[in-house]
């Protein structure tokens, strides 16, 4: 039984050992493709636009690192749509009791009648920012890129010297959020923890939680993003960037969305002019911070206790 055990072992390391260099072999196939589609574009130091008019460009050799980037970020886009929300927490949930417990549908709705089970479905959505928008893309800089973390935008750079731009940036966006406060839309739509009120733990680990994804989003679109297409794109980086951070935003109400594709452009400028994230990170955690406290100001107002 042993002997069988080994021989089935090794032909499963068979199986995967060709089936790797085969995936292998297509692969530098695929690049090599690209690699001439890359050459042709720029032979002889010159690119045809649509219309058939020359263009000006100097042959370079293919930058593998923004197609590497891309495909990371794409995948990393997909991971965290389809894990962040409660759908897949509960599917989740309901795998694990499935193996531990006879009756899992029990198990779970033990689970969710504790107090404090609303906000860890919260953080299970900040987590999955945290992988997708942090961990991946530091594995991929660190193992396949090779390159130092400080150069992704986590200095503080030239930050200092250009300070009053993200001031000028915040500051008429946290009187407009003083002014919309009073409109009831806003007011029963933040903060997305609805139970932030009921005390002052509530309230600080949810504002934890949700300050901590507008790390991960600066990081990610202003610092990955931006940062590694920067050698390549040069300032078209901050466009290449913006695409995706509007997607984002899709979700949310039209005016959100819109002004997703300003907001990007600014804080993509003043990260690649700055090389640091931080001066995005403080924009956006003084507006999402503002934005909290003036709805519960507005509607149940500031927590009574520390514990529920």
């Amino acid at each position: 039984m042993l002997i069988d055990n080994k021989i089935d072992t090794y032909d499963k390391f068979i199986w995967w050992y060709f089936s790797y260099n085969q995936a292998m072999k297509l692969f530098k196939i695929f690049l090599g493709v690209l690699q001439s589609i890359h050459e042709q574009s720029f032979s002889n130091g010159r690119a045809k636009g649509i219309s058939g008019h020359n263009i000006n460009f100097s042959p370079v050799h293919w930058d593998k690192r923004p197609a590497i980037v891309l495909m990371v970020v794409a995948l990393c886009l997909l991971l965290l749509h389809y894990l962040k929300f409660n759908t897949a927490f509960y599917t989740t949930l309901n795998l694990w009791f499935s193996q531990v417990s006879e009756n899992p549908a029990a198990k779970l709705m033990e689970l969710r009648r504790q107090t404090f089970f609303p906000l860890i479905t919260q953080a299970w959505w900040s987590f999955w920012h945290v992988v997708a928008f942090v961990l991946i893309p530091v594995l991929t800089i660190k193992l396949i890129l090779k390159e130092p973390l400080k150069n992704y935008g986590l200095g503080v750079g030239h930050l200092r010297e250009h300070i009053k731009w993200y001031v000028l940036l915040a500051a008429p966006i946290l009187c407009f959020v003083v002014i919309v406060s009073f409109r009831d839309d806003f007011s029963n739509h933040y903060p997305f923890y609805k139970l932030a009120h009921r005390s002052w733990f509530d309230l600080i680990m949810w504002e934890v939680l949700y300050l901590l994804q507008f790390i991960c989003v600066e990081f990610f679109f202003r610092g990955f993003i931006i940062q590694a297409c920067r050698p390549t794109f040069g300032v078209n980086a901050i466009f290449v960037m913006i695409v995706p951070y509007m997607m984002i935003h899709l979700s949310k109400p039209w005016l959100e969305a819109s002004g997703a594709i300003f907001f990007g452009l600014f804080l993509g400028v003043l990260a690649l002019h700055t090389r640091s994230i931080w001066g995005g990170v403080a924009v956006h955690v003084s507006i999402a911070l503002s934005m909290d406290i003036a709805a519960l100001l507005q509607t149940k107002g500031l927590p009574q206790q520390w514990f529920p």
